[in-house]
């Protein structure tokens, strides 16, 4: 495992092409277990996640090829439904094969899901989902050496069935295990309630190519009619929409200007908004959008994150190290996940000034920040320190950056094609 060099105080200049989403890419790799023939994805980013789910995919039967960004995935003869490999455990998302293996075998066992400690993400709200649907559930142990018994979800999909479903809360993960489970079939389901994120229309705009019928309603509820098979279809991913925020928040952090070739319209208003607040002259042209901050960034005095089409959890990290050097106090409530301010403990390393009561952190900006020594917490914070270093006087030294390469193709490649000073510097043997 490598750490990053990072030497600050360079305003980001220049264009970039941001990489295929990692948040619709992944349902959508799980869902082409369903129907027959191989599915071919268009801009597959490089990442961490992906690879795990590809080793997944090859797991189960499948047959995958990986060619630069496009990918090929072939279920046809796979006839697996118990998930094995430990990469499952390494990340949150296996537990979309939950329903994609309801789906196309009518079974699946699978461990818990494993992914960033960000904080608590129970699959209750799966389990009952899918229960509305005629699934049933069991809790398997396996016995493992040295003692270190495995915990596995075991699910039957014998009596599976339409319905109408409303979910507790929006969960984006619920919603797409319901479309994965309830596609092929007979019956028509009713997700209420379902999760407004991007990422779930795109899954839906893919099953549709292949032949499903889905389709969102006035409301905001999804109405899925069961088809009887799905067909091999080649799609194209759309641009990351927290990669993409990442760094229009880099780009305001060191006070840059920076224009993405491929924006993703239409799914960043939230972050925009606040980035004109804070002074960004923001440009819109087609595909195309720019940043100019040509000053210190005003504070925010309030921003609490939310289910799209709110702020998004993923970006409040990355916000937080613009407030760390924001002109006043900002104040940021985190609604989602518990353990997102883990990043404030680094970021007063480098002479942040946090103060973090609960899930709401008051951020009191300061001229500079100083470069440190630093760990990433997690995906999203790594990124946010990576941020936080573009700004810093001196040359940060991060490590953890395994976690950064889960979500980021390649974050240095990115940044120095903005001007950045960044590189990846790979550990020795002696640990060095």
């Amino acid at each position: 495992m490598g750490k990053l060099e990072i030497r600050g105080g360079i305003p980001l200049y220049g264009e970039i092409e941001i990489q295929g989403s990692k948040n619709a890419v992944l349902p959508i790799l799980a869902g082409c277990m369903l129907g027959e023939g191989a599915c071919v994805i268009e801009n597959c980013p490089r990442i961490g996640d992906v690879e795990d789910t590809l080793e997944i995919l090859r797991g189960l039967g499948c047959r995958v090829k990986r060619e630069g960004n496009t990918v090929t995935v072939d279920a046809s003869e796979a006839q697996g439904y118990k998930i094995v490999s430990d990469a499952a455990v390494r990340i949150r998302s296996s537990i979309l094969f939950l329903g994609a293996l309801l789906g196309k075998m009518k079974k699946a066992v699978l461990p818990q899901p494993g992914g960033c400690a960000i904080g608590e993400r129970p699959i209750d709200l799966h389990v009952e989902a899918l229960e509305h649907l005629g699934v049933v559930f069991a809790r398997r142990i396996e016995p493992r050496p040295k003692g270190q018994d495995a915990v596995l979800i075991a699910a039957s999909g014998a009596g599976l069935h339409g319905g109408r479903v409303r979910l507790r809360l929006p969960s984006v993960g619920a919603t797409e295990n319901l479309i994965l489970a309830a596609v092929i079939g007979d019956g028509e389901t009713v997700i209420e309630h379902a999760a407004r994120e991007p990422e779930i229309d795109e899954l839906c705009a893919f099953l549709n190519l292949r032949g499903a019928k889905i389709e969102r309603e006035p409301d905001g509820s999804l109405r899925i009619c069961g088809v009887k098979t799905l067909l091999p279809v080649t799609y194209r991913m759309r641009a990351d929409r927290i990669v993409t925020g990442t760094y229009l928040l880099a780009a305001a952090a060191t006070r840059g200007c920076i224009r993405i070739r491929n924006f993703p319209a239409g799914e960043l208003d939230a972050l925009l908004a606040l980035l004109q607040r804070a002074g960004g002259r923001i440009r819109a042209e087609g595909t195309r959008l720019g940043i100019d901050m040509p000053d210190r960034a005003a504070a925010v005095p309030y921003v609490e994150t939310a289910p799209y089409p709110g702020y998004p959890t993923d970006l409040q990290s990355p916000l937080m190290a613009v407030c760390a050097t924001a002109d006043g106090e900002s104040r940021i409530c985190e609604a989602i996940f518990e353990n997102r301010f883990r990043t404030a403990k680094e970021l007063e390393k480098m002479g942040a000034r946090i103060a973090v009561e609960g899930r709401c952190a008051s951020i009191t900006g300061v001229e500079q920040l100083h470069a440190a020594e630093l760990c990433a917490p997690d995906l999203r914070g790594g990124a946010a320190l990576v941020i936080a270093a573009l700004t810093a006087r001196g040359t940060t030294v991060l490590s953890g950056t395994e976690y950064i390469e889960r979500g980021y193709e390649d974050i240095c490649r990115d940044l120095r094609s903005l001007g950045a000073d960044i590189f990846r510097v790979e550990k020795t043997k002696s640990g060095s």
